[in-house]
């Protein structure tokens, strides 16, 4: 029978019991298929539960063969090694004292002379060129990711299932999961935001708050499918809403004609010229009709309102967020920022960037890259005074915003209303409401405090906090502000950033991020691979 995983009337909920899906129904076969979906909508759940880590509440989930699961994190055990995620450290072990002629009969009988060359083409494939018995507490936090994957793939078996696998990676780590996923002869599903990786699979499953719907093919035929559902959903609103006025100026209509036949029939009635029992019977029937109509015609405007307010909902989840911004007033050939000969690093007598000269003029966009360990975040607390340059002299900026992974520029304790008060002092309270508003955070949504928030409204709401108000800084500075956020908030972090018309200093191994809010220049630090 071919490997498959069906899920049949499934439902999934928080730990606490709060709803995230219902009713779902998917088959899973060979091939890759991309899982995407906002933040907390049930996606690494919905793994787990395939995986057999967690027991659903209700519905089927049916594997048909062996599943290997990758997760976003894990706790590395003290005294781990390569080796452990191979499951090889016995074997291995048997192999070293066959090396060192100590081993048994029984132990050289049994051994596998071909486990160690397997295990470091795996690894090799993975990009790594590492010993098995490299401790994992070593290893950067990318290099463990692939030496996870590699296992995996090594195990051979019939699903991998995949949470946010490119995470962390620099632009090569990323390259190799990538290819590595492209060439996966089974099944596979994958949790990801990676857009680039997106683009290699054989077809998209959305989880949203309506539910879920599946869409053959990649990405690009994804977003294709989605701007048609989204003319569609505008469609059925123009369409809604114009029943709804239909119905309106029909029942007044209706009113109107009743309201004067009545008037008619009261007249006739003061006047003596209808007999008394016809004149009570007409009265009767023009009540009976009249309450008829009314019913009738509400029941057909709730029908229309439900209908146009459920294709506002499907508007909301498709459409794209857009935004409008003040000038910052940067003018081309002003000077923004200014590198000579920097030389620095965090440990003395260790230096990460050597005799480093550049600068940044007008509203360019320099996206600085190069691979983990290369400097690349040292450069941006270079840049924004955070740290001090052994050597060398760095001007400017004096009007700028960092925007660290943390986004600790927001204070955690205050509501993000505070927060944007604080930044913009001079703002009254109709211009924060209307800034905030414009970033999506709407009557009590602005109330919520920054600790709350989730990854990507974190960062939305620290651009609003800074872009937002009267006069936004001549320069932004951003460390990775991609990761861990859901596609929907990285698309609406783009839109912030395109509408902005300042300059842009970013570390992003996210090249369609970088290519969405137009790049101008890129800065190669270059360096170590790790």
């Amino acid at each position: 029978m071919p490997a498959s995983i069906v899920l049949s009337d499934l439902s999934i909920s928080t730990p606490d019991g709060r709803p995230l899906l219902s009713n779902i129904n998917l088959s899973f076969g060979a091939g890759r298929t991309g899982l995407v979906g906002r933040n907390g909508i049930g996606k690494t759940t919905l793994l787990a539960l395939m995986a057999g880590e967690r027991a659903q509440q209700s519905g089927m989930i049916s594997v048909h063969g062996s599943v290997g699961l990758l997760r976003q994190s894990v706790q590395v055990a003290q005294g781990m090694a390569i080796a452990d995620l191979f499951g090889a450290r016995e074997a291995l072990g048997t192999l070293r004292r066959a090396e060192q002629g100590t081993a048994t009969l029984e132990e050289l009988a049994k051994a596998d002379w071909t486990l160690e060359a397997r295990i470091a083409s795996a690894l090799g494939r993975a990009g790594l060129d590492v010993s098995p018995e490299t401790p994992l507490a070593a290893l950067s936090g990318g290099q463990t990711t692939r030496a996870r994957l590699a296992a995996l793939v090594f195990a051979e078996p019939d699903f991998l299932l995949l949470d946010e696998p490119t995470n962390n990676l620099d632009s090569a780590g990323r390259d190799t999961v990538i290819g590595l996923i492209a060439e996966w002869p089974g099944g596979a599903i994958i949790v990801s935001h990676d857009r680039e990786l997106l683009e290699t699979v054989d077809a998209i499953v959305e989880l949203t708050s309506l539910g879920v719907s599946s869409y053959g093919g990649n990405w690009s035929r994804y977003r294709e499918r989605k701007a048609l559902e989204l003319t569609a959903a505008q469609r059925d609103l123009a369409d809604a809403e114009q029943r709804v006025a239909d119905i309106d100026r029909k029942t007044q209509d209706m009113a109107e004609r009743k309201a004067r036949k009545d008037g008619a029939g009261q007249r006739k009635r003061a006047k003596g010229d209808m007999p008394r029992i016809l004149a009570g019977a007409r009265k009767d029937r023009s009540q009976d009709s009249g309450g008829e109509a009314a019913r009738l015609g509400e029941r057909r405007r709730a029908q229309a309102q439900d209908a146009a307010a459920s294709a506002r909902q499907r508007i909301e989840i498709l459409q794209p967020f857009s935004v409008r911004l003040a000038a910052t007033g940067l003018p081309a050939g002003r000077m923004v920022l200014v590198l000579e000969g920097v030389s620095g690093g965090h440990e003395p007598g260790r230096p990460i960037l050597h005799d480093l000269s550049f600068s940044i003029t007008g509203p360019e966009r320099i996206a600085v890259t190069g691979p983990n360990g290369s400097g690349k975040t040292t450069l941006l607390k270079l840049a924004s005074g955070e740290l001090l340059p052994w050597t060398g002299t760095v001007r400017g900026p004096t009007d700028f915003a960092m925007f660290d992974q943390a986004v600790s520029l927001l204070e955690p304790s205050a509501s993000i209303l505070d927060n944007f008060r604080r930044i913009n002092p001079s703002a009254d309270t109709n211009a924060c409401r209307a800034a905030l508003a414009r970033f999506m955070f709407r009557a009590d949504a602005a109330l919520q405090t920054v600790s709350s928030l989730s990854g990507g409204q974190l960062l939305r709401a620290g651009l609003a906090c800074v872009l937002g108000g009267p006069t936004p800084p001549a320069l932004l500075i951003l460390d990775e502000p991609t990761n861990h956020l859901d596609i929907a908030s990285i698309e609406a972090v783009e839109a912030g950033l395109r509408a902005y018309d300042g300059a842009l200093l970013v570390v992003s191994h996210d090249a369609a991020f970088l290519d969405a809010i137009g790049i101008s220049r890129r800065l190669d630090l270059g360096g170590p691979q790790t």
